[in-house]
């Protein structure tokens, strides 16, 4: 009877051994599959060169629209996109490394990306409402313009936002009695295109080409006398942009 008992024991114990090693071996391959997916995530979150894929392919695109690039949008991270990263991190006071990570996603107004595993920032407050009205006076004022001259507009907008001489929001602003003559002629009740609600997006992801202006003008058809009385910045297509 006890070595019945004792035998019973005896496989009892080992199968309860076989069991927690079973137990143990899924646990250390579950971690380990965990522990492989975070680092996989860890690269998705950095583009470089030897990079490839449709994040790539988008940060070229970006690149070549706003003339940092130069070469093929084939979403290849090759030497020319790393250079083109690197012109773009200098002249947005970034640390020129060439790799794309979360600072570099959110000054390409990439913000899914910068905002993976973060907490978002950024122009994270405005409203597609916003962006839509933005891209509706950047058509109505500077459809004919270049892409660049078209952000320009949206950027002028948003600058005003941020000045105390001005409304404190992107309606405001863009409402603010004879501020634009898309308002006036009511040019601003027009279906924006895809390229002016790029640009609105754009200029709302922080990209300035006006270095901060606060006006801009077309010398040919401006009928005001003060407007010329202020301090010119730049000249994009037919604007004039100033402080």
């Amino acid at each position: 009877m006890n070595k019945v008992i004792r035998t019973g024991a005896l496989v009892l114990a080992l199968t309860a051994m076989v069991s927690a090693a079973g137990l143990f071996c899924v646990q250390a391959r579950d971690g380990a599959g965990m522990a492989s997916e975070y680092a996989t995530s860890l690269e998705a979150a950095v583009l470089k060169q030897g990079s490839q894929g449709s994040d790539v392919r988008t940060v070229q695109d970006k690149l070549l629209r706003w003339g940092y690039y130069t070469g093929k949008v084939d979403g290849i991270y090759g030497t020319k996109t790393r250079q083109a990263v690197e012109y773009f991190q200098r002249k947005n006071g970034l640390t020129p490394d060439g790799i794309v990570g979360k600072k570099t996603f959110a000054a390409l107004g990439m913000m899914e990306h910068a905002n993976a595993g973060g907490t978002q920032s950024g122009n994270s407050g405005s409203t597609n409402a916003d962006t839509y009205l933005l891209a509706r006076c950047i058509y109505g004022e500077a459809r004919g313009e270049s892409y660049v001259g078209q952000v320009a507009v949206g950027a002028v907008v948003l600058n005003r936002v941020k000045s105390p001489d001005f409304p404190n929001t992107i309606s405001g602003v863009i409402y603010q009695k004879h501020a634009f003559t898309a308002v006036s002629d009511g040019q601003i009740n027009l279906t924006p295109d895809q390229t002016a609600i790029n640009a609105a997006k754009d200029a709302l992801n922080g990209w300035d080409p006006t270095g901060g202006c606060i006006y801009y003008y077309n010398p040919v058809t401006a009928t005001s006398e003060w407007i010329f009385s202020r301090e010119t910045v730049i000249t994009i297509g037919k604007h004039v942009f100033a402080i």
